[in-house]
């Protein structure tokens, strides 16, 4: 069967929820990956290739100077040409946004899955119809995933056959960390303790409160690893002990966190922070990182319930925080309770428990037709 999953995110961009779950997939079903559409002087249609994880990644192109009012038909006969030129038939559809629901409503799949990863609505620059595409997405689709448990219960009466999974971890990539000697050309150089940061930087990221430290704590380093989108890269903090060493490949990120000391969720509490649920918690608890973050309701529980992440509310708690774990050099006892609490989850617990829920739904969708059709 073919899995035909409608994204916001390119997949080149940060390695994450997507990439994990879908790239697990390819040794089940057959997986496209299909972007937004991008403009170019190029004739409506679509380019498409196999990348190493062994998706199928699909970019739909409309000619910049065609006429814009229909661009949604357009792009639903690019998505109609795509499917005939695979010679896809027996599929389902895996959706991250509700956005493409005007292009692909006429498609008859066996099962649609809505993995709701993110309150999209609540982040900046959302496109006013979102809410009203999400409504229509949770009418029609099967199944429901959401990417956290605040999440989940925020939508759980919206969809009588939703289920949870949070962000989860690739133990053994993270885990290497543990046992690599940072030497890292554009990281070598900087002083300890280095504080660090890997994740998108936008409006969630709080940048009052990263130049308020590194004003009081000149002697901190703070590493910033990330792309900058949706702000003005001009009112980053600019400091000589915050050193922003830009985007970096998914396969680099545990040579990095191995040179930290510890490792920060410094996110605003707002809207658009409101239902996340950062994968980077689990992450850096792998790599062996102490974690200081600000008070997630997804980080909370359970990681700062567990006793395994520091939790702020206060610039002068991050502070204390960071100096308590700074001056602890024993952390036995804080990593055998974080390994054991990785123990639990993984991507591939993750993803073997979503196919059980997938697979039951399309064998009830088989049986259901079969039903209809002896009538």
């Amino acid at each position: 069967m073919d899995l035909l999953c409608f994204s916001h995110l390119r997949w080149n961009f940060v390695y994450q929820r997507p990439q994990h779950i879908l790239s697990r997939f390819t040794k089940n079903f057959n997986v496209f990956y299909v972007e937004e559409s991008i403009f170019s002087e190029d004739h409506d249609g679509y380019t498409q290739y196999v990348n190493s994880d062994k998706v199928t990644i699909v970019v739909p192109h409309l000619h910049s100077k065609s006429n814009t009012d229909d661009v949604t038909f357009r792009t639903q006969k690019i998505i109609d040409n795509f499917i005939f030129d695979n010679a896809i038939q027996d599929f389902f559809l895996w959706y991250y946004t509700p956005m493409a629901l005007p292009f692909t409503i006429h498609l008859k799949p066996a099962v649609t899955v809505y993995d709701c990863m993110d309150e999209l609505s609540a982040f900046k620059f959302a496109p006013p119809e979102l809410k009203t595409l999400e409504a229509a997405l949770f009418q029609i689709a099967d199944i429901v995933f959401t990417g956290g448990n605040a999440l989940y219960e925020a939508k759980k009466n919206s969809h009588g056959n939703i289920y949870p999974f949070p962000s989860s971890i690739d133990k053994s990539h993270f885990g290497s960390a543990r046992m690599i000697e940072s030497n890292l050309e554009d990281q070598k150089n900087i002083p300890h303790p280095r504080l660090g940061f890997f994740g998108v930087i936008d409006e969630r990221f709080d940048i009052g409160l990263i130049a308020q430290l590194a004003t009081e704590k000149p002697n901190w380093q703070f590493v910033i690893i990330g792309p900058v989108v949706k702000i003005d890269p001009n009112t980053l903090p600019k400091k000589e002990n915050i050193h922003y060493l830009g985007s970096k490949n998914y396969k680099e990120l545990p040579a990095y966190i191995s040179g930290w000391d510890v490792a920060l969720i410094p996110f605003l509490i707002n809207e658009s922070t409101k239902f996340i649920s950062p994968t980077k918690t689990p992450e850096y608890l792998a790599a062996g990182k102490p974690v200081v973050s600000s008070a997630i309701t997804d980080v909370i529980n359970p990681y700062g319930m567990e006793g395994l992440v520091h939790i702020y509310s206060s610039p002068e708690e991050f502070i204390a925080q960071v100096t308590a774990e700074l001056e602890h050099q024993n952390k036995a006892v804080w990593l055998s309770k974080a390994d054991d609490y990785l123990l639990t989850i993984s991507w591939d617990i993750t993803c073997d428990a979503m196919l059980d829920i997938i697979k039951s739904e399309i064998k009830n969708s088989a049986i259901n037709l079969k039903m209809k059709q002896n009538v």
